[in-house]
């Protein structure tokens, strides 16, 4: 059978392992455990109801990116100006609250921003044939130069309540009034960045594996000459995956300026090694053709585990750079023993 008459998914199956997939999926589920079980044996603090919606929190925002990030790596890209997408898009979201418009017509101002840098980083690549690494080297430092030349490298405040609803409200809050008058939080909620990373992870873990612009992702990793043979439009795939990583950049950017009820032009920086570190420990392999939404969620959970437990048992965050930067280059050299033939 020559490689027209095959269908776009077969180079996707023919690249990935599944035993060798769910082994990594299940060796990156297994670290999770045990990170668990280490924090909370060193302090009984770390299982606590607060801290387990902290670490939701802070792993809604990795999570998001590294959910655009699985994208772009499985087509057999990368996307290093995420973490700069993210502060623009949070600066074009203030901007705009501060101008007068509405809060969620605001915010989606804020993810269209995000996806037309993708849509640039996209073109650049697909159309002008520059490499991934480049292109979006190129874009890190553009949008983040918007970003500081927009507002004066000054952060947007006074943005009003309804601002921080997204990145510090929660489903199911329980508040009670005392006697003295002051509030007492009987149940803190699901925070809603949380909630928002479910809906996310869902619907892109569908997209993947059952639309057929998924499959045409995965088929254009493995062997991108043959899906162009067999009918992929692979300039569109890869346009639509950097598109994707921009928009959900953008979100990323939302829920986190939203938390901070300000806009931050110097958010995100180094944000972009997160969810490149997320995908890749979840199983994504930078070769291109192999990955998913589920490994990509624990691999960002594994970072902000790591990043609470370290805190709380009081490391610097110099430290914990060095840490994660470890984690990285172990997860990348499973990945290559994985890949050898």
């Amino acid at each position: 059978m020559s490689d027209v008459s095959k269908p776009a998914g077969f180079y996707a199956l023919k690249s990935l392992t599944p035993g060798a997939a769910q082994l990594h999926r299940l060796s990156a589920l297994l670290t999770l455990v045990l990170l668990i079980l280490g924090f909370a044996l060193a302090s009984p603090a770390f299982l606590s109801v607060n801290n387990s919606l902290t670490v939701l929190l802070q792993t809604s925002v990795i999570g998001l990116l590294g959910i655009g990030m699985t994208m772009v790596i499985i087509t057999g890209g990368i996307d290093l100006s995420v973490g700069s997408v993210l502060a623009l898009s949070g600066v074009i979201t203030g901007m705009s609250v501060k101008a007068g418009l509405p809060v969620i017509p605001a915010m989606t101002l804020g993810v269209i921003a995000g996806g037309l840098c993708g849509a640039f980083n996209g073109f650049v690549i697909t159309k002008l044939r520059i490499p991934p690494f480049v292109a979006t080297l190129g874009m890190m430092l553009i949008a983040r130069g918007i970003a500081l030349q927009l507002t004066g490298a000054a952060p947007i405040s006074q943005l009003g309540e309804a601002f921080g609803t997204l990145g510090n409200g929660a489903l199911f809050r329980v508040v009670e009034m005392r006697d003295n008058g002051f509030p007492r939080v009987v149940f803190p909620g699901i925070p809603y960045p949380a909630i928002l990373l479910l809906i996310v992870a869902i619907g892109a873990a569908y997209l993947l594996r059952r639309r057929q612009i998924g499959r045409h992702i995965y088929a254009t990793g493995s062997n991108e000459e043959a899906a162009r043979l067999s009918g992929v439009r692979v300039d569109t795939t890869k346009l639509y995956a950097y598109v994707m990583s921009g928009a959900l950049a953008g979100l990323a950017g939302n829920v986190l300026m939203s938390r901070l009820v300000t806009a931050q032009p110097s958010e995100g920086v180094m944000y972009e090694l997160d969810a490149i570190a997320a995908a890749v420990i979840g199983g994504a392999s930078l070769s291109g053709g192999v990955g998913g939404v589920s490994g990509t969620m624990i691999g960002a959970f594994i970072i902000g585990i790591l990043r609470n437990g370290l805190n709380m048992a009081g490391v610097s965050a110099f430290i914990q750079q060095i840490v994660i930067g470890f984690v990285v280059i172990g997860a990348v050299w499973i990945d290559q023993i994985r890949n050898r033939p």
